[in-house]
């Protein structure tokens, strides 16, 4: 980080405290969590074996919460999701793998980027338990989030 140019907007402040007080990277900066799952059809909540958004929500959710506990030892409160992108369909017979990474930390807010990717998916026309693995996975969901830990 730059100090600001004199007429320039200083960064905002965060409410939560500021991000590195010290000027010294936070070790649980870049910490990531992966978690894998198999959708089943019970899942399928639509036309098509299709699976509802909130299902990934979930699981972001899910990987927040151990992310939290890693860095924090406390499975803190997610508080907010400030950008959510649903990029392609989530279908029953999937394997996902939900990633999240803390990008930002600060007193008591840790921000954190999401990304579910298809790995494997099932092939029904094949036959009723064909699947295959992708060979480029399909990110399917992106987010960012916030989750707040409690006072130290």
């Amino acid at each position: 980080m730059t100090a600001a140019q004199p007429g320039s907007p200083a960064e905002p402040a965060d409410p939560a405290g500021p991000a590195d007080p010290a000027g010294l990277a936070d070790p649980r900066l870049g910490l990531t969590v992966t978690h894998r799952r198999y959708v089943p059809a019970s899942h399928a909540h639509y036309g098509g074996n299709l699976v509802d958004g909130a299902y990934v929500l979930g699981l972001f959710g899910d990987a927040a919460t151990e992310a939290s506990i890693r860095a924090d030892g406390d499975e803190g409160l997610f508080a907010a999701y400030s950008d959510v992108q649903f990029r392609a369909p989530v279908l029953a017979g999937d394997v996902l793998e939900v990633t999240a990474a803390i990008t930002r930390v600060g007193r008591r807010s840790r921000e954190m980027t999401f990304e579910a990717r298809v790995t494997c998916r099932a092939e029904p026309e094949r036959g009723p338990s064909a699947a295959r693995v992708l060979r480029e996975p399909i990110v399917v969901v992106t987010a960012t989030g916030t989750v707040v830990a409690p006072p130290a």
